[in-house]
């Protein structure tokens, strides 16, 4: 599998992506569970007409985003950060950094989210929450492609989170993909989409430290012709307990969805229910990804 993985990286973006097409309609036609989750996902948050009229072209994103992978992760940083060809509210960051007390930039499923931190790496050293996949092949393909020169990685426990802090305390900044589903009892169960979600608490803990808070994705360009980077300040500051903080988090995760519905990643497993963390008064049912 490595083999072929490394091989996709030689492709042009453009081939990938109508590789990558193909691939998200053969994963709906094979797998059940990404069918449902794909079509009650949508359904849930855009209704059932405009689910309809996105499903097909979702689909499709998903599986560019998939393929697009080796060719973010095994290229040279300056060959990567080069698709970027264009970005909208880097004043934000400027401003950010003379404040100087760090940068936390929440990234969710949507579109390009690999290409976020190795674009913010060539500007600034960055730190990025990272969760080991499960295959051995694949976390040692994620560990070469993400460790770039300013891009560090902070492991998803404990010394992971002390990482993050520091990064923060020495006015850097720190990113991650805050609608992650998060392990048993380190979320809390929040409103996403108007559906309870087991939601992560550290980015809002990490919102209240001081840092600046930027939400930023990476818009898939048409015909494999790059990214858009967007960087956007939450609607409202983010304040309030950590559990109204957590919920600001995912409304702002929403709004940047409702922006570009089509590459969000409908099929990821959002409103998975734990053993041993469950909504009130509901009946966890199995994980199955």
């Amino acid at each position: 599998m490595s083999i072929v993985f490394r091989l996709l990286g030689h492709l042009p973006l453009s081939a990938l992506h109508v590789l990558g097409c193909c691939f998200g309609w053969l994963a709906w036609l094979f797998s059940p569970t990404y069918r449902r989750h794909l079509r009650e996902n949508m359904q849930l948050a855009l209704g059932a007409s405009e689910a309809a009229r996105l499903r097909g072209a979702a689909i499709g994103e998903a599986g560019k985003q998939m393929l697009e992978l080796p060719r973010i992760w095994l290229r040279p940083l300056a060959e990567t950060a080069a698709r970027v060809v264009s970005v909208s509210g880097w004043e934000l960051v400027e401003a950010a950094t003379r404040r100087g007390k760090g940068i936390l930039y929440l990234t969710p499923h949507l579109g390009c989210f690999e290409v976020t931190a190795q674009y913010l790496s060539t500007r600034a050293p960055i730190t990025v929450l990272y969760r080991q996949p499960k295959q051995a092949w694949l976390q040692a393909m994620v560990e070469a492609g993400r460790a770039r020169e300013q891009l560090h990685l902070a492991s998803a426990d404990v010394a992971g989170v002390r990482t993050l802090l520091k990064a923060l305390r020495r006015g850097e900044a720190v990113g991650m993909l805050p609608d992650q589903a998060p392990r048993a009892g380190e979320g809390r169960w929040l409103d996403f989409f108007g559906k309870p979600a087991y939601t992560m608490t550290l980015a809002a803990r990490l919102a209240d430290s001081g840092a600046a808070v930027i939400m930023v994705w990476a818009e898939r360009l048409p015909g494999g012709a790059g990214y858009h980077f967007r960087l956007q300040e939450p609607r409202r500051p983010i304040r309030g307990t950590l559990e109204e903080r957590a919920q600001q988090i995912n409304h702002e995760i929403e709004d940047l969805i409702r922006q570009c519905p089509q590459q969000y990643l409908w099929g990821y497993n959002r409103y998975k229910q734990r053993r041993s963390s469950q909504p009130p008064g509901a009946l966890a049912e199995k994980d199955d990804g």
